[in-house]
């Protein structure tokens, strides 16, 4: 005779809002932790689940929330995760593969914010980007999560790093965290005003999240064999591009999602990431920026201040 499954806390998603539940805790498949999670990220895919528009894939739950940070059970380790959902409550299982060391002196809440960050950040500048010291990068939404995680990577590889934000206190933010220019995209032409800055060459790679007429717009900025790397879409999804500027520059137009992505490959990530970011994190060099900590039953009012953009950083739930 089986025994009766523990409950655990969670937050479930009913007809678009976020409602605090009581549901069996995840048995761990084999290959998996079991996490007793002490933070979790709050990141735009949320959103978007919430809102029907990013279902999670065949299998898996539909608790939201991608990346914790916490403490294995039966070993005591504490680590951070990258989930493919459910890290919005007290329990969740991650493939052993996508759990980092939490680096010492670190609190779960910072390290809850790094995994979706730096698992996006690595994946495309400096893997489908093929990032190389020396190079200039043009990150926009520099304040937010995934931006200001880009901001410090590229600086600390030893790149330039120009950020675009909405408001001077968002571009004061880039410009603490190490870029070297941060353009208002709402008071000022970012075309223009990063060709003054480079001398008229431009950038070698663009990280876009926002698409439509952004895409035909970084083109203009790409230097000679630059690369345009496509993550997100807050504008359009389809835009017009102009073909001979691809072909005049030999340009690399290229873009990546992550949750879809087969274990295998995130494995790899969490390998490059240990070897080459982690150091570089428990260095200082990299740190996650915090802008406010909810409680988990408060997950709603989290996603309503992220949808409303006024942010610097990131959004993260305390369990």
């Amino acid at each position: 005779m089986t025994g009766k499954k523990q409950l655990m806390k969670a937050i479930a998603i009913k007809d678009e809002a976020l409602v605090p539940v009581e549901i069996p805790r995840p048995e761990p498949r084999e290959g998996e932790l079991l996490i007793r999670v002490r933070a979790a990220g709050v990141n735009r895919p949320d959103i978007l689940q919430r809102q029907g528009l990013y279902p999670p894939p065949p299998g898996v739950t539909d608790i939201p929330g991608l990346e914790v940070a916490g403490i294995v059970e039966g070993t005591g380790a504490r680590v951070c995760a990258l989930l493919t959902g459910g890290g919005y409550a007290e329990y969740a299982c991650a493939p052993s593969s996508q759990c980092l060391p939490i680096p010492e002196g670190m609190s779960f809440e910072e390290a809850a914010a790094l995994p979706e960050c730096v698992f996006t950040v690595w994946n495309n500048i400096f893997e489908l980007g093929k990032f190389q010291p020396g190079e200039t990068v043009l990150i926009h939404g520099g304040s937010s999560g995934i931006g200001t995680t880009a901001i410090q990577m590229v600086k600390a590889f030893g790149g330039r790093a120009i950020a675009t934000a909405g408001s001077e206190d968002k571009c004061a933010a880039c410009l603490s965290l190490g870029a070297v220019l941060a353009v208002n995209y709402k008071t000022q032409d970012f075309v223009q005003e990063i060709l003054d800055f480079t001398d008229g060459r431009g950038v070698d790679i663009v990280l876009d999240m926002v698409g439509g007429d952004y895409v035909r717009r970084n083109l203009e900025i790409l230097a000679e064999g630059g690369r345009h790397v496509s993550i997100a879409f807050l504008k359009e999804a389809k835009t017009e591009i102009v073909i001979p500027v691809i072909m005049k520059k030999r340009l690399t137009l290229t873009g990546s999602q992550l949750r879809s992505r087969p274990e295998s490959e995130k494995a790899a990530l969490a390998t490059a990431i240990l070897q080459h970011v982690w150091p570089r994190i428990e260095r200082g060099e990299i740190r996650p920026l915090i802008h406010q900590i909810y409680p988990l039953a408060e997950a709603a009012q989290a996603h309503a201040l992220l949808e409303t953009g006024q942010h610097i950083g990131k959004i993260v739930l305390k369990v």
